[in-house]
């Protein structure tokens, strides 16, 4: 483990693998319909009766009735007004774990205190924003810097979607190249070009809906753990105007959903120092969450430009950013002035870089460090899905649970372990059909998950945080093995 990074252990990945593999090949094993009718009726419908009705009302003014993909659940989303460490609160009083944890970035549990007093006293001082320098600017991004040998610049935008976006424009500049390459199945933002390959690897434009295909011109996949098809690309695009970056989650796509070999980053960066290419690390989750120094840290790596999300901003909003080392960041300068020597990519963000996110973050990176919250955080993680597969076993499912530190991953139906090879297109539909199927299982599982008081990200992943306690995770386990005496095979 390196100095200061919270993962004490690191997935067999070839055995994972082989274990989804085979999830993949089997029927599909959820909870019975007798069961989910069951939550259905007697928790939401009984429990849950003030969500329902806003939803229902949400409903006539917004788009499917939430603002975020996070909030779709089934039978209907839920709606909260409490979050407090490792807890949520919904309108009905209910109280759940929270293994959501924002989509990933409150790594020292939800609503610290010590962050959230700061921010009350810049409120009544200050403002959230003045469009104009605050010194929490230099504070968080000299913290960041700090952290980070490979982050010698640093700039704030408004999402980790922005921070893509604007990774790919400095990169094209820098090396007056046009080609990306991604690694298939990483989501990376829902900007047109990243878009191509997103979540089922091979998938190229086909779950970009309202991207038209010429945008993807220029973008290109690779799959998942595989030097060798990385190579072919790299290759090719050399004999085509080279190859301006490479892309990727440094744990795998979808936070480590598919995860990677220990080396294979290392084997990257060397084969875009080999290519002329920059190497961009995707450290939206694992920035601070695997450690001070995140994912690059941990792998030895030593990245051109990192995109940050909303850890950076302590999980408040304008929560994105990019840094790197400062040959390529220089692209990025802001102001009108006319004076550099060299083009700077089209960048901005009004609410970028504001007093309030920039102070968040810089005293939630502060806490965070004072307290080991990381390595708190990874080591629940590993009790929670080392009790997770004794579950597994005592059932005897097919289901597979693995970790990298406080990123947990219960699959139960293999939804993201799918891929789409072209030289075989008489198999699509049918992986199209069974995404599909298998997506709708994990929206059951997630359901019965929320109606036991356990909220999961999809059903399927689970962040800790420094907020759990060793004391909770009996009670955690119990509710989790209530839905597993659920599990029959799908007919």
């Amino acid at each position: 483990m390196k100095q200061n990074s919270a993962v004490s252990r690191y997935p067999d990945v070839k055995k994972i693998t082989s274990q989804l593999d085979e999830l993949i090949q089997k029927p599909i094993y959820t909870v019975s319909p007798e069961a989910l009718e069951k939550y259905e009726t007697e928790y939401f419908g009984e429990k849950c009766i003030k969500s329902k009705a806003m939803i229902d009302e949400a409903k006539k003014l917004i788009p499917g009735g939430v603002q975020h993909n996070l909030a779709f659940n089934h039978p209907f989303p839920l709606v909260f007004e409490k979050a407090e460490g490792c807890y949520l609160y919904d309108i009905d009083g209910n109280r759940y774990y929270d293994f959501l944890q924002a989509g990933g970035p409150t790594v020292l549990g939800s609503n610290p205190p010590q962050v959230r007093e700061k921010v009350i006293q810049l409120l009544n001082e200050c403002g959230p924003s003045t469009g104009l320098f605050h010194e929490y600017e230099y504070k968080l991004a000299k913290k960041i810097s700090d952290c980070m040998p490979s982050v010698e610049m640093i700039r704030m935008l408004g999402s980790g979607t922005e921070a893509c976006m604007a990774a790919i424009r400095v990169a094209r500049l820098a090396t007056k190249k046009k080609n990306i390459i991604k690694m298939g199945g990483a989501y990376h933002g829902w900007s047109d070009q990243l878009a191509y390959g997103i979540r089922i690897p091979g998938s190229k434009w086909t779950q970009a809906h309202g991207v038209p295909k010429y945008i993807f011109k220029h973008t290109q996949e690779f799959f998942p753990n595989d030097l060798n098809d990385l190579e072919k690309k790299l290759k090719r695009n050399k004999r085509h105007g080279g190859t301006a970056a490479v892309l990727i989650e440094p744990v795998g796509p979808e936070s480590g959903t598919r995860p990677l070999d220990f080396d294979f980053n290392k084997g990257v960066e060397e084969l875009c120092r080999k290519y002329d290419a920059l190497l961009i690390f995707d450290e939206v989750v694992t920035g601070f969450r695997m450690g001070m120094g995140g994912a690059q840290e941990y792998f030895g790596v030593s990245p051109d430009l990192t995109v940050f999300g909303k850890v950076i901003a302590g999980g408040y909003p304008s929560a994105g950013g990019l840094g790197g080392k400062k040959e390529v960041m220089k692209y990025l300068s802001a102001g009108i002035s006319g004076e550099a020597k060299h083009k700077k990519a089209l960048v901005g963000g009004t609410m970028a870089a504001n007093p309030l996110s920039c102070l968040a973050g810089y005293y939630t990176i502060c806490e965070m460090e004072r307290t080991d919250a990381a390595g708190k955080a990874a080591e629940f993680g590993d009790k929670l899905v080392d009790g997770l597969q004794g579950l597994i076993e005592k059932y005897d499912l097919p289901f597979v649970a693995f970790n990298q530190g406080s990123i947990c991953h219960l699959e139960t139906v293999g939804t993201m372990h799918f891929s789409i090879d072209w030289s075989k297109p008489w198999k699509i539909p049918n992986v199209l059909d069974q995404t599909s199927l298998r997506k709708r299982e994990m929206e059951h599982m997630g359901a019965a998950y929320m109606a036991e008081g356990i909220v999961t990200l999809a059903g399927s992943r689970l962040y800790t945080s420094a907020a759990y306690e060793d004391s909770m995770l009996p009670d955690i386990l119990e509710r989790f093995d209530h839905v597993f005496q659920t599990i029959v095979q799908k007919s």
